[in-house]
């Protein structure tokens, strides 16, 4: 904690004034870049940062402003953190700064959002009517969280008395925790969407550490806790759903598989969820935390650059377009059709990998031997000073880091879990402020920049 807050101080006196950078990005006009990159969040950040490093290394650096980063944002988020929060471990404020601060002077920023995509003519549109051209895009996007979709969902999470409460908003993460401390007795649900989500293991990491907190403070008995998931299972990949399912049950947590959130009667108090067959069942709750539905923004889905489920259409190995013609047009991250998990930790191995080929593209005319093998990490959460790290790749197959060195990651024992643990609450957040969004971070490999076959220094 100690050197992450001397890091913090660093950090702070070495970045130019607010004031400065909004007053510099708000008064660009060139209409042209060598590469632009649309959205300034986990993905877009760090690939930015990364290609400009990869072309200063090879020692043919770019110039300052032939980096555009687009994005209208206010703020960058951690939302890896909201986990954290829900469970009472920190403060939301910790999970956010002002996006103007992290956007290092040799990144042009283009404080609006992009309104529609023109491939053909390499240019987009933003919001305000601007067309930029490019010569490399990087879509970088992230997806949508639709929590509309669900009738009721919306006034029950602005009801501070509805026991209703989300982690995947910085608007609702710490009433979670408020929702969670302040249960003594009754019924604690807690749901997972069918489909596509950010990290689909955070559903159930909170809801572990509610169940722990309910133990650890006597209530254990008061309280009954269900999982109703659209999932057939409690995780994609069977080794740790295998581990999880056994976890539910000698935790006598209530399974309810398939079962799919449609509406909320928080007035009084009943979810409805859908079943396979088409019926529904209703549950009453005193708790009720809601992993909402989520899918591609419509800016992406609308565009030619969308397959048929609206993310863009990219090489599972390169994250280059699956159109020759948009050879041009790379995605990161929750926006791409890579099929993963959608997590940070899936962008940090993401990253150098779309860097080295759109370097070598740029520099040589074609891809290097830089291929993705679907890397993503879900470090679950299981209780107070316990974790589960689940890493895994294409296929759903495990792929474990630090097997050798603490054994069966789906079984770790006590003082892996307590290592895995402070990994997700201490190391990763102080990791992801100080070196992942400045391109300096890479996952599993640390500090260390993979290497690649055909890469150049």
């Amino acid at each position: 904690m100690a050197a992450f807050l001397v890091t913090h101080r660093r950090a702070l006196l070495n970045s130019r004034s607010l004031v400065t950078r909004v007053r510099w990005g708000s008064t660009d006009s060139k209409d042209k870049y060598r590469i632009v990159v649309v959205g300034a969040g986990s993905g877009g950040l760090s690939v930015a940062n990364q290609i400009y490093n990869r072309f200063r290394a090879a020692g043919t650096p770019l110039n300052k402003d032939d980096i555009a980063i687009i994005d209208a944002a206010e703020h960058h988020f951690y939302q890896p953190g909201w986990t954290l929060v829900g469970a009472g471990l920190k403060q939301k404020s910790e999970t956010r700064r002002p996006l103007v601060s992290l956007i290092p002077d040799h990144l042009v920023h283009i404080p609006e959002n992009v309104k529609s995509f023109s491939p053909s003519s390499a240019s987009v549109t933003t919001e305000s009517g601007r067309s930029i051209s490019y010569e490399s895009l990087i879509i970088a996007t992230g997806m949508k969280i639709n929590w509309e979709n669900i009738p009721g969902l919306p006034k029950a999470l602005a009801d501070p008395s509805s026991g209703v409460s989300s982690i995947y908003s910085y608007a609702t993460c710490d009433k979670v925790w408020s929702d969670i401390d302040a249960l003594r007795s009754g019924k604690a649900i807690f749901t997972q969407p069918a489909g596509v989500i950010k990290c689909a293991g955070a559903p159930q990491k909170i809801m572990w550490m509610a169940y722990d907190r309910y133990q650890k403070t006597g209530r254990g008995d008061q309280i009954s806790i269900d999982f109703y998931t659209g999932m057939p299972t409690m995780f994609s990949v069977k080794k740790y759903s295998d581990e999880l399912e056994k976890l539910r049950i000698a935790r006598g947590v209530g399974g309810f598989f398939q079962h799919n959130l449609v509406s909320i009667d928080s007035r009084n108090h009943k979810a409805t969820f859908k079943k396979p067959d088409g019926s529904t069942a209703d549950a009453e709750y005193t708790l009720l935390h809601v992993s909402p539905p989520m899918g591609p923004l419509d800016v992406v889905k609308n565009s030619s650059l969308a397959d048929e489920a609206g993310w863009v259409s990219v090489d599972k190995m390169t994250m280059r377009h699956t159109k020759p013609e948009y050879g041009n047009v790379w995605a990161i991250g929750d926006c791409s059709s890579l099929p993963t998990s959608k997590t940070a930790a899936a962008i940090t191995a993401q990253a150098p990998i779309l860097t080295e080929n759109l370097f070598s593209v740029i520099t040589t005319g074609k891809v290097a031997d830089a291929n993705y093998d679907g890397y993503t990490s879900c470090p679950l959460l299981t209780g107070y000073g316990q974790l589960m790290l689940a890493e895994f790749k294409y296929g759903l197959e495990p792929k474990e880091s630090l097997a050798n060195y603490f054994g069966d990651q789906s079984t770790p024992r006590r003082f892996a879990r307590r290592i895995f643990y402070h990994l997700k609450k201490d190391l990763f957040p102080w990791a992801y402020w100080n070196y992942h969004i400045k391109g300096t971070w890479f996952g599993s490999h640390g500090w260390l920049r993979p290497k690649f076959p055909s890469s150049t220094p």
